[in-house]
C-alpha cells in the first residue's frame, strides 16, 4: 500500500505527497463531492448522479481536521460532513500527481505522517 509521506491543507485543497516526491493537490469540493461514506453513496445512487458538478455547492470548503484512519485518512470539511474514509489507493487514483508542483512552504506547517496531526492552526488542520 502506498502512503503518502506529507499531507496538508492549503486554501481550497489538500496536498499528498507520494513517496518518491510526486504532489498531488486535491480539490475539497471534488473530494466532498465523491465522499465515499454510506450516506453519500447513496445519495448520489438515489439520484442517478454520475457526474460530482452536480448542484451540490462545495466551493467554500475548508477542512477542520484530518486523521488517518491506517488504510486512508478521513477527512471532516467545514460543512459538518466527517464520515468519509478515503482509501490511499483511492485518492492515489483520484487525480494524477503533479511533477512540477513545488512545495509552498507559506502553508500550514506539517508533521509526519508516523507522528499523527498536528495541531490545527487557525487556517486548516495538516499532517505530514
Amino acid at each position: 500500500m502506498n502512503v503518502p509521506i506529507e499531507m496538508r491543507y492549503e486554501t481550497g485543497a489538500l496536498v499528498l505527497v507520494w513517496p518518491g516526491g510526486l504532489h498531488q493537490r486535491l480539490p475539497l469540493a471534488s473530494l466532498r463531492r465523491a465522499c465515499p461514506c454510506a450516506g453519500c453513496r447513496r445519495e448520489r445512487m438515489d439520484e442517478n448522479v454520475s457526474d460530482f458538478s452536480g448542484d451540490i455547492a462545495h466551493d467554500n470548503l475548508t477542512l477542520t481536521a484530518i486523521a488517518p484512519m491506517g488504510y486512508g485518512v478521513q477527512l471532516a470539511f467545514s460543512d459538518d460532513h466527517d464520515r468519509g474514509i478515503f482509501p490511499w489507493a483511492w485518492l492515489e487514483r483520484f487525480a494524477a500527481p503533479a511533477h512540477a508542483v513545488a512545495p509552498d512552504h507559506t502553508s500550514t506547517p506539517t508533521t509526519r505522517t508516523g507522528t499523527g496531526v498536528s495541531a490545527a492552526p487557525s487556517h486548516g488542520p495538516s499532517m505530514q
